[in-house]
């Protein structure tokens, strides 16, 4: 169970959806994976739910697949037989929370407030659905939970879009986030894919929020680095940090006092999420240099290489600092 959870943790992003054409539900799937997003909670507010989750887990069986607004058992039963991965309901239903983990698969329940969220871990869970988000205070009240329970974390859902998303996934106690503004009903049904699909890659630049941090310049000693950072002082006014390896001329530019990774130099490229941009780019094949990671004292890597070089520079992703731990 907790494999999934991993892996929603690695996209950060849950579409939600409401399928009111089954046709639609496989070309949807498709859409969500050229998008960058290989996961989605299809809701059982529609008829067509069930059988879009048959469908979609049948041709597109690279996808995550759950099923949300689940209120009973029996809908359980039907989810898991048409190949839902796992389970998500608005509210915390004790007789359906027991049954799923009776069944084995993963359910985050809707709770909104600490006597839910008592009634969650009473059960042994550790992720729930905060439903609804937004309405119900947002990041800064699931701050303000969270503090007491230390091992929860949160699935927020109602009230997330393009313009919040990154706020959310930036506190470590976050999952992932469900949302509907990519996928929405007129899209759908309209069989708009390709806006779906565009609608998606920008909703994870938004969780990735990829920059450039800074450049690295590769030198023959330490000596030819401080004449280096010395000019772009003098020529500047940066000022210099110097450090066991290289010099900082401003934030943005460091110089290394001996030839590192890199024809050239290196590039680091900040992000919101190093554990998200890692899995992101391994999904398209993109392979990094294992040796390079660097970690920080709770084990978490900060900083990796990519294996290739770009232009002749070796190119890292480095881990960007959260403003929004409690």
């Amino acid at each position: 169970m907790e494999k999934i959870i991993e892996e929603l943790g690695k996209i950060g992003i849950v579409p939600v959806i409401k399928i009111d054409d089954v046709e639609k539900s496989v070309p949807l799937a498709k859409a969500l994976i050229a998008g960058g997003i290989p996961c989605a909670e299809v809701t059982f507010r529609t008829a067509e739910g069930e059988e879009a989750i048959r469908r979609i887990n049948a041709e597109v069986p690279d996808i995550l697949l759950g099923a949300g607004t689940v209120l009973s058992t029996d809908q359980v039963d039907r989810a898991i037989n048409a190949g839902a991965k796992f389970i998500v309901s608005p509210g915390f239903n004790p007789k359906v929370v027991a049954y799923c983990i009776k069944k084995g698969i993963p359910i985050v329940p809707g709770c909104s407030n600490p006597s839910d969220i008592e009634q969650a871990l009473e059960f042994g869970l550790d992720v729930i659905k905060f439903f609804p988000a937004e309405q119900s205070g947002g990041l800064e009240y699931i701050k303000a939970i969270a503090a007491p329970y230390t091992q929860l974390r949160f699935m927020p859902t109602g009230g997330i879009n393009q313009n919040n998303i990154a706020k959310y996934t930036g506190y470590e106690r976050i999952v992932a986030c469900g949302g509907s503004w990519m996928v929405g009903a007129d899209l759908i049904n309209t069989g708009d894919f390709d806006r779906i699909t565009q609608l998606c890659k920008e909703a994870v630049q938004a969780v990735l929020g990829f920059s450039v941090a800074h450049f690295g310049i590769n030198t023959k000693n330490a000596e030819t680095a401080l004449k280096a950072a010395n000019l772009f002082s003098a020529l500047f006014g940066f000022t210099l940090k110097d450090g066991n390896s290289s010099i900082f001329a401003s934030d943005n530019i460091e110089i290394m006092k001996e030839t590192g990774l890199g024809a050239n130099g290196h590039i680091g490229i900040g992000t919101n999420s190093l554990l998200r941009a890692i899995a992101w780019f391994e999904r398209q094949g993109i392979k990094f240099n294992p040796g390079s990671a660097k970690k920080d004292n709770k084990g978490n890597i900060t900083v990796i290489y990519l294996e290739e070089e770009i232009a002749g520079f070796a190119v890292h992703l480095v881990q960007r600092k959260s403003t929004t731990s409690p």
